[in-house]
Formats: structure tokens, sequence, C-alpha cells
């Protein structure tokens, strides 16, 4: 999540990333993982790398053609 690109599509993918990290138990897994590693700037550090996470899960689902099944448990 690198500043110098367009700051719109950064906005809203920390945005969706926020969404999903309040609604699915494996980013919220995730996120307090992250949370928990550093002492400074918790919350912005967190979301970035939950922001990343959820691009990938984006892309590999549109490459396969699949839709996204939420673990269990």
């Amino acid at each position: 999540m690198i500043k110098s690109g367009n700051r719109y599509l950064r906005y809203y993918l920390l945005e969706a990333a926020n969404s999903v990290r309040r609604c699915d138990s494996e980013f919220r897994r995730y996120y307090d993982l992250k949370y928990h590693e550093v002492n400074k700037y918790q919350h912005k550090r967190a979301l970035a790398l939950t922001a990343r996470k959820l691009v990938r899960l984006v892309f590999r689902l549109l490459k396969d053609n699949r839709l996204y099944i939420p673990p269990e448990g």
C-alpha cells in the first residue's frame, strides 16, 4: 500500500479491509496478529497489511472465477 499510487483507490481498499475485518473471523485474526506485533501506528499498519491480503484474495478469486466461501470456525 504505497503512498505514491491512486489515493482514492488506497482509501477505498482500506475501507474495504476495515469492513472485512469486522465481518470475517479469518481477517479479524490476521488483523489482531499484525496489530499486536508493533508498538507504534498499530491500527494503520495492521489495516494496510489486511488490505494487501484482501487484494491478493480478490485477485485470486477473480482469476479462478470462484466465489469466496468463508472458513467455518
